[in-house]
């Protein structure tokens, strides 16, 4: 089997009848029971409850083998989660290996014969889930026929198409960014970290300069891969009228353009991808930020209304470019698309949400495109909201007030952008698309750490001074989006990280400005927002609070050294 993780949250490994000599193999390793041998198995791990410090889990274990007498169930952890307290079994922690044996009433286990148990456990941090069980000693990844090669439970050849591309491979660190920040003082302690590649015009294809094109890192990362898995991640970005509610980042292709986006944009990409060469390559791609949510919550009837964003709503092009793009790299078997789905600050609210989520299905399914050209959606790209507030919650409530009711909040139904991608997760499984459907949380720049963290709650004189107190994320509003003053690095990238989170990722490169503080000429069609200058007193977007940007910030996409290293001294977890 490729993965151990379904997306619902579920660690189910698949293990069938093991050979005699295969059992001889491990004998040594199990109990002294007579039926230990056939440690075939199913296991449903189910993390049911999670909360600031630990979580609940539940376990079901089902033996498919012969009968044994007794059991016992190990796994270990990749992170610092500690088991608390369980209930039906005897479940004992060394380090991070964990074993759970079975109690006195539910040792015995005929075949197909189940056994659940459950636990608390305390952790902080990433609550990775297990990515190996054994029963009795056994790994639970056994083969029925291991000479089959049409058997469900081979292990992925490469190239092979896998549930999660980022479990068991590596992630391709970009050697340019990655010269960047070895050049900065204390850069070093980050610059192997992997993130994402931006196809941002049509002459990034080939590379900018003496810039490295699309084959260039292609081919980079199959030198880092070597003999295991590597993902390479790429930003598909330049629709026609990109980003209607911005101007910071609009792109060279006028509104009209659709049909330039599609030969001159999409289909040499798709051609360079589906060489041959890089079918041992799994590549993802994260496909049109800041487009199709605009097309909800920018246009007119709107508060934050924009022209731009009615244009792009009445020509389609969003919609038709982004469903070419799904049906085109859809095609090529070792390529992943994620459609961009905004933030919990942008999307989180009910008017927004289900909207969007409906917008989605319309466009995955239409153009050429399939549902099943989608493989995930990536929430928080290149935006700076928490991965998750610990400290205050949206069901509090403080002086009769609920959270939701604080300035803060402002009825958004999430505080956090892992609640929200959750939430994103099911709403659009139960419109229809793949049950197992995975999501990216971009980390990059959502730490929040450094000396303005809070250790905890705020007080509860009121529920703004409960949340204010309490909140990692420091914006001024969650409406502001360039640069922001205080951010740090987030979670670095791992995969499996969290129930229904395929990785948390480093989409955009740290460093990499989001706007230019004043009007800066260039050839790149990005004008000047004023959601980058420092002393702009906002809009609606913001409810007109000041920007919160850093000042002296270049074009966006250039390097902004003065932001680097803010991020890193704000990291959290820490460097």
């Amino acid at each position: 089997m490729s993965r151990i993780r379904s997306r619902a949250g579920t660690a189910v490994l698949a293990a069938l009848a093991l050979t005699g000599a295969a059992c001889a193999g491990t004998a040594a390793a199990m109990p002294d029971d007579a039926g230990a041998a056939a440690a075939a198995c199913t296991v449903d791990y189910k993390v049911q409850n999670e909360w600031g410090s630990g979580f609940t889990t539940a376990v079901t274990v089902t033996n498919n083998g012969a009968a044994v007498n007794s059991w016992d169930l190990t796994w270990s952890y990749a992170g610092n989660q500690k088991v608390t307290n369980g209930w039906n079994a005897d479940i004992t922690q060394s380090g991070a290996a964990v074993t759970a044996k079975n109690a006195s009433y539910n040792g015995a286990l005929g075949t197909g014969a189940s056994a659940s148990f459950g636990f608390n456990a305390s952790y902080s941090g990433s609550n990775a889930l297990p990515t190996t069980f054994k029963l009795n000693g056994v790994t639970c990844n056994g083969d029925t026929d291991p000479t089959d090669p049409t058997d469900p439970t081979d292990p992925p050849g490469p190239g092979d198409r896998v549930d999660n591309p980022y479990a068991g491979a590596k992630v391709y660190v970009n050697p340019e960014w990655s010269a960047k920040a070895k050049a900065e003082t204390g850069g070093s302690r980050v610059a192997n970290q992997p993130t994402g590649v931006w196809l941002d015009r049509i002459a990034a294809i080939n590379g900018v300069g003496d810039g490295m094109g699309l084959r260039d890192h292609l081919d980079a990362a199959l030198a880092q891969k070597g003999s295991g898995e590597e993902v390479v991640q790429l930003v598909v970005y330049d629709l026609p009228g990109r980003d209607c509610s911005a101007l910071a980042s609009n792109g060279e292709l006028g509104p009209t353009e659709i049909d330039k986006y599609k030969t001159d944009f999409i289909d040499p990409i798709a051609a360079i991808l589906a060489d041959p060469k890089y079918a041992g390559l799994r590549i993802v791609t994260t496909i049109e930020i800041d487009s199709l949510p605009n097309l909800v919550t920018n246009v007119s009837g709107r508060p934050t209304a924009t022209p731009n964003c009615d244009v792009m709503k009445a020509n389609g092009n969003y919609q038709k470019g982004v469903g070419y793009a799904l049906d085109k790299l859809g095609d090529i078997k070792n390529v992943y698309n994620y459609i961009d789905a905004g933030h919990h600050g942008w999307l989180g609210w009910d008017d927004n949400f289900g909207p969007s989520a409906e917008l989605f299905k319309t466009t995955a399914s239409g153009n050429g495109a399939k549902l099943s050209d989608v493989h995930g959606f990536i929430v928080n790209t290149a935006n700076y909201s928490a991965l998750k507030e610990n400290n205050f919650a949206i069901g509090d409530t403080v002086a009769g007030k609920s959270v939701r009711e604080s300035k803060w909040v402002d009825w958004n139904r999430y505080t956090d952008e892992l609640s929200y991608a959750q939430a994103m997760r099911t709403k659009l499984v139960s419109l229809g698309f793949d049950q197992n459907l995975g999501m990216l949380i971009d980390t990059s720049r959502n730490g929040w750490g450094g000396t303005a963290r809070p250790a905890g709650p705020g007080a509860t004189t009121d529920v703004d001074t409960y949340v204010n107190g309490g909140r990692y994320d420091r914006r001024i509003h969650l409406g502001n989006w360039c640069n922001q003053s205080g951010a740090g690095l987030g979670e670095r990238p791992q995969a499996n990280p969290a129930t229904g989170i395929d990785a948390y990722v480093w989409m955009k490169p740290p460093g990499e400005s989001d706007g230019s503080s004043t009007a800066i000429d260039n050839d790149e069609g990005k004008g000047f927002d004023r959601m980058c200058d420092p002393t702009y007193t906002g809009n609606p977007r913001n409810n007109n609070n000041l920007s919160g940007a850093l000042p002296n910030a270049p074009l966006s996409g250039r390097w902004f050294s003065a932001q680097f290293q803010e991020l890193m001294k704000n990291a959290y977890p820490a460097l």
